[in-house]
């Protein structure tokens, strides 16, 4: 093999023959070409080119228009929705949703000089999320426990927020948002414990369906020694219950 020769087969680019292909399009191709998911809480950062976000933005404004059009919204002569469909679709790609779009955050990671072996608890941060099923708000907090070892990379204290953050900022359901912020938080730091205690309002509850308004949902995730562990489990759902309290 050359030099020259490729080692892969390369993602779909675009080109002049894109032209007047719909840039979710071409997205969705080279995502396909790769054999990747791309479900509502998966991150496509990777298959976003330069300047592409920009027509997407430009493109999700168009079809939010065609949506309040569907509603039989006045967005012409109504002064409240004129701009609706742009601040929707810069919303929805800009901030509610924003963590599929862009690569995770630069995390500084420090090795444990130390060999800090104690237990350390982060929290609450504050999460917000959407459910996928109905694209209602999810408000909540997040609390984590970590059992690191001399081999263990260490982060600062704001870079917890930062990953939660990107996770949660995706159309989410709270059992799989939990599970990815443990797994990207194992990888980080390979503790010989992880424990995540999450609770959270789910409007698709209290604003339709049922519209309970005091409900809340609250689910954990433990790994290493938070399972094996009854004893550290248990101090550290009694210190969370503490502070909670």
């Amino acid at each position: 093999m050359s030099a020259l020769s490729p080692v892969s087969t390369p993602l779909p680019a675009a080109g002049d023959n894109d032209q007047g292909v719909p840039v979710s399009v071409r997205i969705r191709e080279r995502i396909k070409a790769a054999q990747q998911r791309f479900h509502a809480n998966d991150n496509i950062a990777e298959f976003i080119e330069p300047g592409e976000l920009e027509a997407l933005l430009d493109e999700v404004q168009q079809k939010m228009n065609g949506v309040l059009e569907s509603l039989v919204i006045d967005t012409e002569s109504d002064h409240n929705t004129q701009d609706t469909a742009r601040r929707v679709a810069k919303m929805y790609l800009q901030e509610v949703f924003k963590g599929r779009y862009v690569a995770i955050p630069p995390v500084t990671e420090f090795p444990n000089v130390e060999r800090l072996s104690e237990l350390m608890i982060v929290g609450p941060v504050t999460v917000r999320s959407a459910c996928s099923h109905h694209f209602c708000p999810i408000l909540g907090k997040l609390w984590i426990g970590v059992m690191p070892n001399e081999h263990s990379n260490l982060i600062g204290l704001s870079k917890y927020a930062r990953l939660a953050e990107w996770i949660m900022s995706r159309p989410q359901i709270q059992e799989e948002a939990v599970t990815q912020v443990a797994d990207l938080l194992q990888d980080k730091m390979q503790p010989d414990g992880l424990a995540i205690v999450m609770e959270a309002d789910h409007f698709c509850m209290q604003w339709r369906g049922v519209k309970d308004m005091d409900s809340k949902m609250i689910n954990s995730v433990m790994r290493g020694s938070f399972l094996k562990d009854p004893s550290l489990r248990r101090e550290f759902l009694s210190l969370l219950n503490n502070k909670k309290s």
